[in-house]
């Protein structure tokens, strides 16, 4: 599988980096900008990732207007609602606002920090990914 981690936290990436290896590859972006080329370049290569982890506090851009961004990118080269590439936030953000505002914009999943190997096992089963 083709991991995207979005992540601005050196620690928090690595456990993430860590977790994933044994599954696939991962491609990492420590900010919004380099989130944006990267999964812009995936869709233009028809190289889609197989999911995608995205952290809502980004230095430059959040995890919220990305998940949007990506959303509208699909819908641009023809993916339909739905069928893109499953999105899971991993945030420290665990209120009701941040949440709502995630599915609603259709994420697939929500871990809440810190990570560890559980709860990405779990959410990667439940995206049958695993």
């Amino acid at each position: 599988m083709h991991f995207l981690v979005v992540e601005d936290d050196f620690f928090c990436r690595s456990i993430l980096v860590n977790i994933l290896n044994e599954h696939g590859r991962c491609d990492v972006a420590v900010n919004g900008s380099e989130a944006s080329l990267a999964f812009a370049s995936s869709l233009e290569q028809g190289t889609s990732y197989d999911v995608v982890f995205l952290d809502i506090m980004l230095p430059d851009k959040d995890g919220q207007t990305l998940l949007k961004e990506f959303r509208a990118a699909e819908k641009e080269h023809g993916v339909r609602a739905g069928m893109g590439v499953p999105i899971i936030m991993t945030t420290a953000l665990d209120d009701r606002g941040n949440i709502l505002q995630a599915f609603s914009s259709q994420c697939e999943g929500y871990i809440v920090k810190p990570v560890d190997e559980d709860k990405v096992a779990e959410k990667l089963r439940e995206l049958r990914k695993i």
